[in-house]
């Protein structure tokens, strides 16, 4: 099985953890595996595995080539922890199998968010409950919660969160690779041409293959994501709703999303009304928000400074703006989030918590 052997232990003597990571050969492996090289190195050996079609691939990390193996149960044979980057029905499947044989398993998928015996975890919100892990799994809350929630827990804590109205803008690899495929090529059918947008169905007529998708994306924003839900909700509407209660420890936080798929490849914007339980001042809102981690603070109306999905992709914060008390109620904030979906989005946040494991494993 390939691995990075590395220094099995630390300055102090104590053995570093062994990590497998699943699903390394995907987009989001690839992610993960970018930050494990560049992050402060937790680890002693890591393990990559994959589908058995992706076996025998080499992959860099740590600055050493690794041999993928074919996902096995003996992949986590004296492992600490183990990283899924993976479809929710493989994470389903082998994260039981991973904790059977020792490991802690750290999920990245739906797989899991919504068991109640299973932590939702932000380290920057609620880090203490990586040890409350009844299963042996911890999940991470989906790409557009991520994107908001690091400033909300913020917020959250100097003023009492108690209701939430969000609208989502959504990068197209949100979709997947298949959405970032279907935007470009839908692009490369409309690019040039001044004619298109001006009559009701001309730019469905002309990009042809909808992807993902329910209707054209370029030139065009698709409001909705995830799947049909009850009563006209979307799935990821709903997620949302749950996962911010969920991660804040508000289980009857008032929340509503309305999730809109935009004709950006990289990054999730959300537009925030936010409710706290005291007055808020707009001054010292933007200065919990610069001074949290995780957060950027990119507000300033007069210079025309705010944060858009084109600053956002390619970094790790969340990055803040537009922040405004609301023009009718003095408990309210009205601002502007975006986030790398692939970065904090999914890769981060789960490296983020296999180090506090690792920290919390390490005698």
């Amino acid at each position: 099985m390939g691995s990075t052997a590395g220094p099995r232990t630390g300055r102090d003597g104590r053995r570093a953890p062994t990590l497998a990571v699943v699903g390394a050969t995907g987009a989001v492996g690839a992610a993960l595996l970018d930050l494990l090289s560049t992050r402060r190195d937790v680890y002693g050996e890591i393990r990559l595995a994959a589908s058995p079609r992706s076996a025998g691939r080499t992959l860099r990390v740590r600055g050493e080539d690794v041999q993928v193996a074919a996902l096995a149960p003996e992949v986590f044979d004296g492992a600490d922890i183990a990283m899924f980057a993976v479809p929710p029905a493989v994470a389903a499947r082998w994260a039981p199998v991973a904790v059977t044989r020792g490991a802690v398993a750290v999920d990245g998928s739906p797989a899991f968010r919504a068991a109640p015996d299973v932590p939702l975890i932000v380290p920057e919100v609620n880090p203490g409950l990586v040890r409350d892990r009844p299963r042996g799994v911890l999940a991470g809350p989906g790409c557009t919660t991520l994107s908001m929630i690091v400033a909300l827990g913020a917020l959250h804590e100097r003023y009492g969160l108690r209701e939430l109205v969000v609208a989502s803008y959504q990068a197209a690899s949100g979709a997947g690779r298949a959405g970032t495929d279907t935007l470009y090529a839908q692009l490369e059918k409309v690019g040039g041409d001044r004619a298109l947008g001006h009559r009701a169905g001309d730019v469905r007529g002309v990009v042809g293959d909808l992807g993902p998708f329910p209707a054209p994306l370029a030139l065009n924003v698709v409001p909705w994501t995830g799947d049909p839900a009850e009563d006209g909700w979307g799935s990821e509407e709903l997620s949302i709703r749950d996962e911010c209660r969920k991660v804040l420890g508000l289980p009857e936080l008032k929340v509503t999303a309305t999730c809109v798929r935009v004709p950006v490849v990289t990054a999730h914007s959300v537009a925030v009304h936010a409710v706290f339980g005291e007055r808020v001042h707009r001054r010292e809102a933007q200065d919990v928000l610069a001074r949290s981690p995780g957060v950027v603070l990119c507000d300033n109306p007069e210079m025309l400074e705010f944060p858009t999905p084109s600053d956002a992709a390619g970094t790790d914060p969340t990055w803040a703006g537009r922040v405004r008390r609301s023009l009718d109620d003095p408990r309210a904030l009205e601002l502007f989030l975006c986030g790398d979906n692939l970065r904090k989005g999914a890769a981060l946040n789960t490296v983020q918590i296999a180090e506090l494991v690792a920290a919390d494993l390490t005698p």
